[in-house]
């Protein structure tokens, strides 16, 4: 349920998010504020249900912020907030479902957010993105595995732009949304993919 994206979100979460990356990766584009191409960015969730399907959910509306330092990477930050009533589900009725106070109850907490806090250089192009996610007024410690796709000057616009993808694994039941669990799934497979540009 979008409950279980509120976890992972972003978000945020976002989603999405901390653009981290080798100095060689980041030697063609600049430091400093990049923001999400909202053309070109999905935060999306998926979770099991009764054992019989594994739905995916995902965000419409959201903002993913990132302040580069493409010296060290490591001391970069990224926010990300995401407007909780616009959840995708494929369904007016699960939409109103998934908004009420059951789940992520959107009248009461519009918002979820992701503040990073730390950055990791991992192997491979792998970071660990650990910041505090805000889900229904609950705020958690997680971590986001996070790879640059890649940094160029874009071929089009001609700005520089960083693509990312980040994963995460969630518990519902974490934010206070682990309603009808196990039958319901309580783990949240959380993905965020997005294309971030140089704020002008």
């Amino acid at each position: 349920m979008r409950p279980n994206l509120l976890a992972a979100a972003l978000t945020a979460s976002v989603i999405s998010f901390s653009a981290i990356t080798s100095a060689a990766d980041l030697a063609n584009v600049p430091a400093g504020k990049y923001a999400v191409d909202p053309t070109h960015a999905y935060i999306n969730f998926s979770y099991n249900h009764l054992g019989l399907s594994n739905p995916v959910l995902s965000f419409s509306d959201f903002s993913i912020d990132l302040d580069l330092d493409n010296e060290d990477p490591t001391n970069s930050s990224v926010a990300v907030t995401i407007d909780v009533s616009s959840i995708v589900t494929g369904s007016d009725i699960f939409n109103e479902h998934i908004n009420g106070e059951k789940w992520l109850d959107s009248a009461a907490h519009p918002e979820i957010t992701f503040n990073s806090t730390a950055i990791e250089a991992g192997r491979d192009g792998v970071y660990t993105v650990t910041g505090d996610l805000t889900v229904k007024g609950v705020t958690k410690p997680t971590k986001l595995a996070v790879t640059i796709n890649g940094a160029m000057n874009h071929p089009m616009s001609g700005k520089p732009v960083i693509g990312i993808q980040a994963t995460s694994d969630l518990l519902r039941s974490d934010f206070g949304v682990g309603a009808f669990a196990p039958n319901v799934g309580d783990e949240l497979a959380l993905n965020v993919t997005a294309e971030l540009l140089k704020a002008e």
